[in-house]
C-alpha cells in the first residue's frame, strides 16, 4: 500500500477534506493508495506547516519508501514564517526549509527527495471551497438565494478579506455563527469535489489532480 501524508493547518481543514474528497479517497484506497490528512506539530498552525513539516517530511520519506508528503497551508495570512504574498513565494520558502532539513540530515540526493515532497495551498483559506459550494451553503444557512458580495472566481479574494471572513460575515447576516469544525465538513460533505475543483482551479484543482494521479 502506497501512502500520501497530507498536512493541513487544523481540524476543520482535516475533517472538511475527508468529507469532500471521500469518493476520491475510497477510489484511491481500492487502487492501493492510502491518503491521510494530518494536523501539523504543535505551535502556530501555519508556521508549523512551513517550518516543522519539511523536517517531518524528510524523516517520513527516509523511513517509508512508499510515502509522499504534502504540505498544504493557507495562503492567508501573508508573511507568516517568512516573507510571502503569493503562492510562488509560499512554495519557494517551504522548499527552502525542506532543502535546509535535507542538509542538516546530511542528505545529498536532493532531487529524489524533492520528487516526493509537494506543496499546495488553500487560496486564501479553506473557506474558498465553501463559497464555491453554493447549493450546500444555502442549505446550511436555510435560505433559498445567495447574493454574493465576494469576488468570482472564489479564489480571487485577498489578504484583507479572505474567504473565511466572507463566510463568517454571511453566517452572521443570517443569525448564525460559523464554526469551521462543524459547518465546513457538513457543507463540503454534500458537495461534488470535481465541481468544487473546477470553480477553484488556481490552487485546489492542481491538488485534486495530484491526488488523482497517485
Amino acid at each position: 500500500m502506497r501512502k500520501a501524508v497530507v498536512y493541513v493547518e487544523g481540524p476543520s481543514d482535516k475533517t472538511a477534506m475527508l468529507a469532500l474528497l471521500r469518493p476520491l479517497l475510497d477510489s484511491k484506497r481500492s487502487q492501493g493508495v492510502e491518503i491521510g490528512f494530518y494536523e501539523p506539530p504543535k505551535g502556530d498552525r501555519k508556521e508549523s506547516i512551513i517550518s516543522k513539516v519539511p523536517l517531518k517530511a524528510v524523516n517520513i520519506i527516509l523511513n517509508d519508501e512508499t510515502a509522499v508528503v504534502v504540505a498544504m497551508p493557507d495562503l492567508y495570512p501573508r508573511d507568516k514564517g517568512f516573507s510571502h504574498e503569493n503562492i510562488d513565494d509560499l512554495k519557494k520558502g517551504i522548499f527552502k526549509n525542506f532543502d535546509n532539513a535535507l542538509r542538516r540530515k546530511g542528505i545529498d540526493d536532493k532531487k529524489s527527495f524533492r520528487e516526493r515532497f509537494h506543496v499546495f495551498c488553500f487560496k486564501y483559506d479553506l473557506e474558498a471551497l465553501i463559497l464555491a459550494a453554493q447549493e450546500a451553503l444555502k442549505n446550511r444557512l436555510g435560505i433559498k438565494d445567495l447574493n454574493p458580495t465576494w469576488k468570482i472566481p472564489v479564489e480571487d479574494q485577498n489578504h484583507d478579506r479572505p474567504p473565511k471572513h466572507v463566510v463568517m460575515d454571511l453566517f452572521r447576516e443570517h443569525g448564525k455563527k460559523y464554526v469551521g469544525t462543524v459547518d465546513a465538513p457538513v457543507i463540503l460533505g454534500s458537495a461534488d469535489y470535481k465541481q468544487i475543483a473546477e470553480q477553484c482551479s488556481q490552487c485546489f484543482k492542481p491538488f485534486v489532480e495530484f491526488l488523482e494521479g497517485l
